[in-house]
């Protein structure tokens, strides 16, 4: 095994190769990293003799790595996945301003060092935590570091000053405000960001929606029926399973609107629409072409098949009475069928449809009527 492998592997298996586990762990061993140099330099500055008594210092040290342990146990396990904060960014910050708070108050005259660990230790939960949650890691940061400058004072350390160490106090309120106000300022662009976001992506639905609906019917239209028969005739170039076309027309429509207005021609479109959807299957597709004329695409579907269902459509629309000031308007429809020739182009089948609409509008209208058998088509006669 080559030692890029092996590293990978390594890797895989401190951080697990799940990959919202693996972030969690990442930021929580970048926080473990940080908090083992401060622990480092603590230790090195207690071996300088700069803090005075180097006991404290060990018991922190021991804290403070138990912690680290803790935290990674209870992510890389899985446990904290039932918890609302699965990378528990909350409860880290909390023990590492404990971590830093107890550092201020056994550094003595090295007591400097902790503000600026104290801000970087709020930049894991700018990005990571709410304004309320940053509301209570300031209250609890004013709370532990208030309590460490008790406990400094009252150890009366060799060179303790009490002004110094207000100045402390006032730099580590500074630090702990700053970070409340900038996770503030990025939970507020977060939100405007999520906001704009939603926004945008009704708005292109909407514009989806445009491009490839009747505004009318709700059905598709033509453009996007045609897009879509393309891709039904190469599955079935594929497949060899059979697809039928139908041209359907509503008889008569233009006195509807010449009688009864444009209005009840469009409850009337809106009506047909619906019986259609109504009675045809899940699979089936159904298109507004333009002004009264629809086409339906019946996929893996037979002739015979097709047919039935087509004056199963007939009678649902010629039963049909839709309400207007004069009294029920009712409705017919003729259809005529086709099935696609897999060498076949669409528009072909088509216009094989259309003239079989045609056949059914000149034999009386109210029926379906279908193009010639593909055996007719390909027989030495027909051509």
């Amino acid at each position: 095994m080559s030692t890029s492998r092996r590293w990978r592997r390594c890797i895989d298996w401190v951080l697990t190769t799940d990959k919202r586990q693996r972030i969690r762990l990442a930021m929580t061993s970048l926080a473990t990293l940080i908090m083992v140099c401060c622990i480092v330099l603590m230790n090195g500055l207690a071996f300088a003799g700069v803090v005075p008594d180097h006991r404290p210092v060990l018991w922190w040290t021991l804290f403070c790595a138990a912690g680290l342990v803790v935290f990674y146990v209870l992510i890389r396990s899985g446990w904290s996945r039932r918890l609302r904060d699965p990378s528990l960014t909350q409860a880290q910050m909390f023990y590492a301003i404990a971590c830093n708070a107890v550092a201020y108050a056994i550094a003595g005259p090295a007591r400097g060092i902790t503000p600026p660990i104290l801000a970087v230790t709020l930049m894991f939960g700018i990005f990571g935590l709410s304004t309320r949650q940053m509301l209570g890691v300031l209250f609890y940061g004013l709370a532990v570091f208030g309590i460490a400058s008790v406990v400094s004072a009252w150890r009366g350390d060799p060179g303790y000053s009490p002004a110094l160490a207000a100045a402390y106090l006032v730099m580590i309120a500074i630090v702990l405000l700053s970070g409340t106000f900038l996770t503030t300022r990025v939970q507020s662009t977060r939100e405007h960001l999520r906001r704009q976001k939603h926004e945008l992506a009704q708005a292109l639905a909407r514009i989806s929606s445009i491009a490839t609906r009747d505004e009318l019917t709700g059905l598709l239209n033509r453009r996007a029926m045609l897009e879509l028969m393309e891709l039904e005739h190469r599955r079935s170039l594929r497949n060899g399973r059979p697809l039928v076309l139908a041209q359907l027309d509503i008889d008569h429509f233009k006195p509807i609107n010449d009688t009864h207005g444009h209005a009840t021609g469009d409850r009337a479109l809106q009506a047909f629409a619906d019986t259609v959807r109504a009675n045809m299957r899940d699979t089936d597709v159904l298109a507004r072409w333009g002004g009264e004329e629809f086409v339906l695409m019946l996929a893996d579907t037979q002739p015979d098949d097709a047919r039935a269902l087509l004056d199963r459509i007939r009678l649902a629309v010629a039963a049909l009475a839709l309400p207007t000031t004069s009294g029920p308007l009712r409705m017919t429809v003729s259809a005529g069928l086709a099935q696609h020739l897999p060498g076949d182009a669409v528009e072909h089948t088509l216009e094989r449809a259309d003239q079989a609409l045609y056949t059914a509008k000149a034999l009386g209208r109210n029926r379906v009527a279908a193009a010639a058998p593909i055996s007719a088509l390909r027989s030495p006669a027909a051509r």
